[in-house]
């Protein structure tokens, strides 16, 4: 069984609209923010080195469906696990929680890059993803 990483967070009063619910696009950065926690827990980031080479993470994808609408100042736990890990590209999901009432379910693939301050222009050139990074994520594999 794979394990879960569990990122708490309370919502906010910014992130909610006129009615007092949470915007729907705050779940992207919801998502974004447990991502980073749940990579340094594992000694990992968007941007960090692995096996000798500086990488990062660029998006390629993003997808979320709602179920319950949640408010300001309420906690949630979303639920990190790793759904695929390919050559190039890691898909994680993310399960959103209330208590036990599941509020929204998302995924986001980023890609594997070198990554450069200094690339002036160039675009991110997608690697391999580096095998201390396969290992560090692989316990969250979706089984």
């Amino acid at each position: 069984m794979s394990q879960v990483y569990t990122f708490r967070r309370r919502i906010e009063f910014r992130e909610t609209d006129m009615a007092g619910i949470v915007h729907f696009s705050n779940f992207f950065a919801y998502m974004e923010q447990a991502e980073h926690d749940f990579l340094r827990s594992v000694g990992m980031g968007v941007t960090c080195e692995a096996d000798g080479k500086q990488i990062s993470w660029p998006r390629v994808n993003a997808q979320c469906s709602y179920r319950v609408a949640i408010k300001f100042e309420e906690l949630i736990d979303i639920r990190v696990t790793v759904e695929n890990i390919g050559t190039k590209s890691v898909t994680y999901a993310f399960d959103f929680y209330r208590d036990e009432t599941q509020i929204a379910d998302g995924k986001m693939t980023a890609v594997c890059c070198l990554f450069s301050h200094d690339s002036h222009g160039k675009k991110p050139e997608s690697i391999a993803i580096p095998p201390s990074f396969v290992d560090a994520i692989s316990p969250f594999v979706i089984s």
